[in-house]
């Protein structure tokens, strides 16, 4: 998320919410933001969401998603807001939508829907730990 430079904006119980500040180097070549940027931002908000229902041992990996790419991404800023639809023992049910962000106004671009599962008693390893 630091590389494309996103921002939590908010997390609690069964919610969260990300920014991402338009850059051209994360259009694509009719100077959208990429579908990629767009994702990520919906999955982490979502993954984020049903992070904060998990016991605080846990650590949450993304199983599923389907998005629906609705309108081109463009706008000052792209914001993802995530909410838990249904939780269970170890999966849970998000939905994740992604707006085009100008002054005055906000327009869907995508949404999301995503099944996360909780891994129970296993802490997150540093992201670090993970490099090549």
């Amino acid at each position: 998320m630091g590389l494309i430079g996103a921002r939590i904006e908010l997390v609690e119980p069964g919610r969260c919410a990300i920014r991402v500040p338009f850059r051209a180097d994360l259009c694509q070549q009719h100077g959208f933001i990429h579908a990629g940027v767009t994702t990520a931002i919906a999955d982490t908000a979502a993954g984020y969401a049903a992070y904060s229902v998990f016991p605080a041992t846990s650590s949450i990996l993304t199983v599923e998603f389907k998005i629906n790419l609705l309108a081109p991404a463009e706008g000052d800023e792209l914001l993802a807001r995530a909410r838990v639809i249904r939780s269970g023992k170890t999966i849970t049910v998000v939905q994740s939508d992604v707006f085009g962000v100008r002054a005055t106004s906000e327009k869907q671009v995508a949404a999301m829907q995503a099944t996360m599962m909780c891994l129970h008693d296993t802490p997150d390893v540093a992201s670090s730990a993970n490099a090549p």
